[in-house]
């Protein structure tokens, strides 16, 4: 069994603003905590892995090929392998949350996209 404290992690910040640590892992799927300051915007991109996640603080925009979802504290929501999003922070306040990956995703390349 693994066993990681988000203490022990040291967060990463992928693009300005957005702070993301890697979790406790298996062979097909690990988490990750992100931290999302108000006004930042994680890019628009896709990714081979399922992704589903839960919201602890704030309210975040998916901005889908479709629209857009809202998802407040509590909420929780799944994305497609592949299905191309971006999420903004429109609030006052930071958000919070975990992401499950499935097959496992080490840290967001969005600076390569």
């Amino acid at each position: 069994m693994e066993r990681v404290s988000e203490d022990e992690v040291e967060a990463v910040e992928a693009v300005p603003d957005v702070h993301l640590s890697v979790l406790a892992g298996a062979e097909r799927m690990n988490v990750q905590h992100f931290r999302i300051e108000p006004g930042a915007t994680v890019p628009s991109h896709g990714h081979e892995q399922e992704q589903v996640g839960y919201l602890t603080a704030g309210e975040l925009t998916f901005v889908l090929e479709d629209g857009e979802v809202v998802v407040r504290e509590g909420d929780s929501y799944a994305l497609e392998a592949e299905e191309v999003h971006a999420a903004e922070n429109r609030g006052e306040e930071a958000v919070e949350g975990v992401d499950i990956f499935s097959p496992p995703r080490t840290m967001a390349d969005w600076g390569e996209e």
